[in-house]
């Protein structure tokens, strides 16, 4: 039934579409789909302009096995297309001012190396999702020259969005139906032209719920995929997104961090965000994302010598976490969004690290995302400097206790705990009566070996 559905549906997208692509893949039918598909994954985003001092797929392409070894799943390429020149930011424009929807910047390099990149992470295990930009094109975006493809002002100008300084790019106009075709179409083309495996929609929430769950139905026909959006509401997990953004508890964890909230809030907000959600919402969870760290400051500038402590919590709380280009090597600058400012990989020094988050995400179906694993059950410690908690599924239970402060912190634990920390080896019971400043524990009774 449901595949003749898909095929009705298939019918429908290619008399709707006013653009389409000249490929005939039959969809990718499997027994596991996303979600579950991704029940165990890690995220990880590619800048590819500021990875290398090349700046190149290329470049890139020669970190991919280092990020075999550190064990992510999933690559989240930012933007790769043509960079609109006509009101352009910088010297080198912002990646989220797309020039052509199905070419890719010649900075970059050529089609035929985005393909290859692909193919390399898929022969590595890794998906490939890449960053889309629905809500708005560059100024000279071929689309700007057709009549009401863009929002335009009441002299006929076409506009940037709306409460924004984003005067780089033009609005789309979401009630012309032939450009919504349009779009989807080029959404369709990346799939079958490069065969990536998802997309991260960038400012999701401020394009309609009915385009993405339109072309939600429509990419279902080329390929199961992973879709990512950059937004919170809980009506994105409707039909067309498996995971949302965790911007929420990412501030909350500032806020932690700053001395203005403390363990309570955290758990406060976590109860709270159970209880929205749809149980097969997956959340991402984050230190720091390309926005992050070029507008609000790396890692060390918001959480000081707590950045691993916090990314412990990221990684173990719930949902899937993310790591962003360089956390690996310690990335301590922000980066500059319209210009060229590369990555200094020199010294990993922190590669060890995350990947033993990864494997212990992986190892523990108690830390699965979403309903694939276990719900947080808190403990109380005595003191708000602190957070502990227990996540279970079937035989496997994760325990982790973290002090959030620069302060070593007394604690008192009257429920029975008792487990090997991952990292250090340490005993942890609840005869632990004190915690160094940052210190983090985590340890299950049993590994998952699924």
């Amino acid at each position: 039934m449901k595949i003749l559905t898909h095929l009705i549906l298939l019918a429908i997208v290619a008399w709707s579409c006013s653009t389409t692509t000249n490929s005939t893949k039959a969809p990718d039918i499997s027994e596991i789909m996303y979600p579950e598909k991704a029940k165990d994954m890690v995220i990880y985003e590619v800048n590819i302009r500021q990875y290398t001092p090349e700046g190149t797929f290329n470049a890139f392409q020669d970190h991919l096995p280092r990020l075999e070894e550190l064990g992510v799943d999933i690559l989240w390429v930012m933007p790769v297309q043509p960079i609109g020149e006509k009101n352009r930011k910088g010297g080198l424009g912002s990646y989220y001012s797309i020039r052509d929807y199905t070419a890719v910047n010649p900075e970059f390099g050529t089609m035929e190396d985005f393909k290859n990149l692909v193919d390399d992470a898929h022969s590595r295990g890794m998906k490939v999702i890449l960053d889309w930009v629905a809500n708005h094109t560059s100024f000279d975006h071929a689309w700007t020259e057709i009549e009401g493809y863009h929002n335009t002002d009441s002299l006929g100008n076409v506009t940037w969005p709306e409460g924004t300084d984003w005067t780089d790019v033009a609005d789309l106009n979401f009630e012309n139906m032939d450009m919504q075709n349009d779009m989807i179409s080029a959404l369709r083309f990346w799939i079958n032209e490069t065969d990536i495996d998802g997309y991260r929609c960038d400012v999701a929430g401020a394009v309609p719920m009915d385009f993405w769950n339109r072309a939600k139905d429509s990419l279902d026909m080329d390929k199961d995929l992973f879709m990512l959006a950059e937004e919170e509401k809980p009506e994105m997990h409707e039909d067309a997104f498996h995971m949302t953004y965790g911007w929420g508890f990412h501030h909350t964890m500032n806020d932690v961090a700053k001395g203005e909230k403390n363990a309570d809030d955290l758990v406060n907000f976590i109860n709270e965000d159970y209880s929205r959600y749809p149980t097969n919402a997956f959340r991402m969870n984050f230190t720091t994302n390309h926005d992050e760290n070029s507008w609000n400051g790396t890692v060390f500038e918001r959480f000081g010598e707590g950045h691993k402590a916090f990314a412990v919590l990221a990684f173990t709380i719930q949902g899937m976490p993310l790591i962003y280009s360089g956390q690996e090597a310690g990335l301590n600058k922000r980066l500059a969004f319209f210009e060229k400012d590369s990555i200094d990989w020199d010294d990993v020094k922190y590669q060890e690290f995350y990947s033993k988050l990864v494997d212990i995400k992986h190892d523990n179906a108690a830390l699965f995302n979403g309903e694939f694993g276990g719900r947080p059950t808190f403990i109380p410690t005595g003191n708000t400097n602190v957070i502990a908690y227990k996540r279970s599924k079937g035989d496997n239970t994760v325990t982790t206790l973290i002090n959030l402060s620069d302060q070593p912190q007394d604690i008192s634990i009257a429920e029975l705990i008792s487990f090997t920390d991952f990292f250090s080896g340490v005993e942890v019971s609840e005869k632990m009566d004190s915690l160094e400043p940052y210190a983090y524990y985590v340890g299950a009774n049993a590994a998952n070996n699924e």
